[in-house]
């Protein structure tokens, strides 16, 4: 058994525009844009949804929207996806980016949030 659960929006911007997409995601939000520490890549709109992240990131392709699913067990949740008909992109060690059928991006991580809020709301898989 593991778990897991929706983790985040993640706004793929083109590196080059990161910043003033993170201002204008942040103005439109009404949220604070606070860079990621360890993690230049992600602006994190803090407090856009409550128990929920959501990030701008800088990306060196297309401008594009993916989220993330956190889990207690990242092979597991991986197989089990790939069993609904999700296919690697890449995988990067501690988290793989999927392509679901349709052809949208999201990625399985290992548990970001806070652990009470993760147990409180993660749903269990066999």
């Amino acid at each position: 058994m593991h778990r897991s659960r929706l983790f985040g929006l993640f706004i793929d911007t083109p590196s080059d525009e990161a910043a003033t997409a993170a201002t204008f995601w942040s103005s439109a939000l009404g949220t604070p844009a606070l860079p990621v520490p360890g993690e230049e890549e992600f602006i994190q709109l803090q407090g856009a949804v409550a128990g929920f992240a959501v990030d701008v990131q800088a990306v060196g392709d297309a401008p594009r929207y993916h989220v993330d699913i956190e889990t207690d067990d990242v092979p597991a949740e991986r197989e089990r996806l790939m069993g609904l008909g999700a296919e690697i992109v890449v995988d990067h060690g501690g988290h793989t980016t999927l392509r679901a059928p349709g052809g949208h991006l999201f990625c399985v991580v290992p548990v970001q949030s806070e652990q009470s809020l993760f147990d409180s709301t993660a749903r269990t898989w066999s």
